[in-house]
């Protein structure tokens, strides 16, 4: 019962900041938030690697903020490293990719290359999420939401806690 009260306060807080994130940042803070708090929600597959890499695809102000945020602190056992690519090519592996709308042409080539590969994708642009996007940022009634595409989440070995399902619209 203790353990179900502290979901709820920490799915409280989050939604809480969210909405307070949503009306005094710029969007690439809110959305560098957003998905340093997924993270804290999904489960990866046991790896050796000694980085935890977030790589982000197009909008170099997020690239920017997620860097000078997180870059460095520790993640478990693990060490948060946030990459810059270009495009799908010049990806290399990811635990998180991040695939700004202005990139999005590049959803198809990036889902290839991480299928099942234990990368969770996060993009913002309506369609994607039920495309294949594992979780897709989306604006209903003038508040940014997200939606979480279970079927992308198991086809790429994630396991999501229910706390998150429990705020996203579900695909």
């Amino acid at each position: 019962m203790k353990a179900v009260k502290t979901v709820l306060a920490a799915v409280v807080i989050m939604m809480a900041g969210m909405a307070k994130a949503q009306e005094a940042r710029p969007l690439h803070e809110v959305y560098s938030m957003m998905v340093f708090n997924f993270v804290k929600y999904v489960q990866w597959p046991a790896d050796e690697n000694k980085e935890f890499v977030i790589g982000v695809i197009g909008n170099n102000d997020m690239y920017n903020t997620l860097n000078t945020w997180y870059a460095g602190k520790p993640k478990g056992s693990k060490t948060y490293v946030v990459k810059k690519f270009n495009n799908a090519s010049e990806m290399t592996e990811c635990q998180v990719v991040f695939i700004d709308r202005s990139k999005s042409g590049e959803f198809e080539a990036v889902n290839n290359k991480v299928k099942g590969k234990g990368t969770l994708v996060v993009t913002d642009r309506n369609g994607l999420g039920s495309k294949g996007s594992c979780i897709n940022f989306k604006t209903v009634d003038e508040k940014l939401k997200f939606e979480l595409n279970q079927h992308a989440i198991e086809a790429s070995n994630l396991k999501v806690a229910s706390a998150l399902t429990s705020m996203a619209i579900l695909i």
